[in-house]
């Protein structure tokens, strides 16, 4: 049975698919020139459709459930979900508390895919060279990755914080990071997804990245 059979005979096809494909083939005949009528007889009897419209069904359900107050609970549901992610997100995996102290190096050079230039044409970078953004922007503020859950890891953030003049970020991989905000009266992120811990291959927390000359230095520190 060709396409358009069985589409002209499935009658458990919804009424909106049938009313498109009815659009298509219509389009078609005038196209080709042959006429609607000849068409129809050629495709078979049209016979009433006994089903429900979809949207119609789908509109009447919502409507139920807005009159039983369904609607309502789910969206108050959804919004405290959201609320508390916000609030909380969900802790970087793969991390666990730093047992023992290690310093290793991250060097950022990469290969331009591309000639670099400034606006003006002058070269910063060839396609293939090797380019280090170190040599360009500086990283003005230390990073500190740890766990909000850990109180002894919020003290260390607080004494590091004030050791550092205040030259710090604050980056949780867990905890309620909206109630430190709060508490610090201070911008603290948040490694969503776990992207930079990753990036540095931070494996321990408490975890500080500091640069030193042309490279990042990274301490995973004991507590």
């Amino acid at each position: 049975m060709s396409i358009f059979g069985s589409m002209a005979y499935c009658t458990s096809t919804p009424l909106f698919l049938r009313r498109a494909f009815v659009r298509v083939l219509a389009t078609i005949l005038l196209v080709t020139g042959i006429g609607v009528v000849s068409a129809a007889e050629q495709i078979g009897p049209v016979h009433p459709i006994a089903e429900p419209d979809m949207l119609d069904a789908i509109q009447a359900k919502l409507a139920e459930k807005e009159r039983t107050g369904e609607v309502a609970k789910l969206q108050k549901q959804f919004e405290e979900r959201v609320k508390r992610h916000a609030e909380t997100p969900d802790p970087v995996a793969g991390l666990s508390r730093t047992t023992k102290a290690r310093t290793f190096y991250w060097d950022p050079s990469v290969r331009a895919p591309k000639t670099i230039t400034t606006p003006d044409g002058r070269v910063i970078v060839r396609a293939g060279e090797m380019a280090n953004p170190l040599d360009y922007v500086s990283l003005s503020n230390h990073l500190l990755f740890f766990d909000a859950r850990d109180p002894e890891q919020v003290a260390k953030a607080v004494a590091l914080i004030e050791h550092y003049d205040g030259r710090v970020k604050p980056i949780l991989t867990g905890g309620p990071v909206i109630e430190l905000m709060r508490t610090w009266k201070k911008r603290v992120y948040f490694d969503q997804g776990g992207a930079l811990t990753r990036r540095f291959a931070i494996r321990h927390v408490p975890a500080l990245v500091s640069q030193e000359g042309k490279r990042l230095r990274i301490d995973e520190l004991k507590l």
